[in-house]
């Protein structure tokens, strides 16, 4: 994993994407809109807890969420391809915040209705996160910045996951886990509504894309790196669910809070670091070496010392997240297929989606059995397949799917000319 200096430091250049008309408000917009997808996990586990549920049913309904969310988001992003952004994101959010009424005034005592609620929740979350990477290119114009923009979404990503958490212990702690659901969802759409009457939003259309039933999976080099990132899913999730057995054991419900923050501050201080850097060498290779690095930080936590102890481990175990999300990023963009940008990035989050449902659905089983740290050990194990999943499949992400004017052995393009691959989209 090779690096040159960049002559644009992480936090200025970042400052100078920001500056580019209509950045900030779409970036805040996105982040805002996608903070109950964000905290939907956490938040359904305190609510069944609250209730009396056991964890079973808890990661059950936090695993059908995932579920549902993995099934929309391709489906969604495949619509704003075809049909423009502000048609499907706007509808789609209010239809998920209704899913999240539906399940506080449901409650869990009809399981068969709460499990309804979930998946229309799921189902219907907007894209904002794939529409978000396909109005870059419009918004920012040059290949260079784009990719900056890359790391900064990915730290900015951990902002939200650092604050998120801490954000539903303090509604909880104040109202209740069913106002805590209610709220963040009502802000989701106030994010949403504030993306899609933007002017890029509005004018923003996908490149002429080839007819296929398969779409952006299509791509072998995208479907690897799919494989691998759903083992990083599974990791993720699982620590949702292993974070709130380790408060539980600790007897401080706060504890919880202090371990995904910490987690979160991790990844951001890894994104921030990551961004700063212009990087020499193929994205696919590096990736190999971030996510070998990533596996390693989770190993520790199943050691489930004292809470400052286990907030040092989290602090150190997230550093790599954030950077292995922004190099695959880059990684999509070079293997997607024309047309297919939303889509193809909507497939990276779903695959989160249905990875942290099975981290979700199988730490809630491993806690009862094997205690706290059978549960963390399910988060290293998801770290060692994503690497090994990567590993297999070096030939296939080694040929990208569309060809490259960038300068042999760098990521950008010095011009900053946009490569004939790049992803723009075009204004209506």
């Amino acid at each position: 994993m090779a690096a040159a200096s960049s002559g644009n430091p992480g936090a200025g250049g970042y400052a100078d994407i920001l500056k580019a008309p209509h950045a900030a408000r779409l970036l805040t917009g996105t982040l805002v809109g996608r903070l109950p997808n964000a905290t939907a996990p956490i938040a359904i586990v305190l609510l069944v807890r609250a209730a009396g549920g056991s964890y079973t049913l808890a990661g059950a309904l936090a695993a059908v969420y995932g579920i549902a969310n993995a099934v929309g988001q391709p489906l969604l992003g495949r619509a704003v391809d075809l049909y423009g952004q502000p048609r499907v994101q706007l509808p789609a959010a209010l239809v998920s915040a209704l899913g999240a009424v539906l399940l506080v005034v449901a409650g869990t005592g009809t399981p068969l209705l709460a499990y309804l609620a979930v998946a229309v929740a799921g189902l219907f979350t907007p894209p904002l996160e794939g529409g978000l990477r396909a109005l870059w290119p419009s918004v920012l114009g040059r290949e260079d910045r784009v990719h900056r923009a890359y790391a900064m979404d990915a730290v900015a990503q951990e902002v939200m996951f650092t604050v998120g958490p801490l954000l539903v212990t303090l509604l909880v702690g104040l109202w209740s886990p069913a106002a805590a659901l209610l709220v963040l969802n009502a802000v989701g759409v106030l994010g949403a509504l504030s993306v899609v009457v933007s002017e890029p939003s509005r004018a923003w259309r996908s490149e002429p894309r080839e007819a296929h039933w398969l779409g952006a999976l299509r791509a072998p080099g995208l479907l690897a790196l799919l494989g691998a990132f759903l083992f990083v899913g599974v990791a993720l999730g699982s620590i949702t669910v292993a974070g709130v057995a380790y408060a539980d054991d600790q007897g401080q419900e706060s504890a919880y809070g202090w371990l995904m923050a910490a987690l979160g501050l991790g990844a951001l201080l890894g994104g921030v670091a990551y961004g700063a850097v212009r990087w020499t060498g193929t994205p696919e290779r590096r990736l190999r070496v971030i996510v070998a690095l990533l596996a390693l930080g989770y190993l520790p936590l199943m050691l489930t010392p004292g809470v400052v102890a286990m907030t040092g481990l989290g602090l150190v175990a997230g550093i790599f997240l954030a950077p292995a999300l922004a190099c695959a990023f880059i990684v999509v963009d070079r293997h997607a297929p024309r047309g297919t940008v939303t889509e193809a990035f909507s497939w990276l989050v779903t695959t989160f989606g249905v990875g942290a449902a099975l981290g979700t659905a199988v730490a809630g089983p491993a806690v009862e059995i094997g205690g706290t740290s059978a549960s963390f050990a399910v988060a290293a194990g998801g770290g060692i397949a994503a690497l090994l999943v990567l590993l297999t499949t070096q030939r296939v992400l080694a040929a990208p799917g569309r060809p490259s004017n960038a300068t042999p052995g760098t990521e950008n393009d010095p011009s900053g000319a946009v490569e004939p691959g790049f992803s723009t989209g075009h204004q209506a």
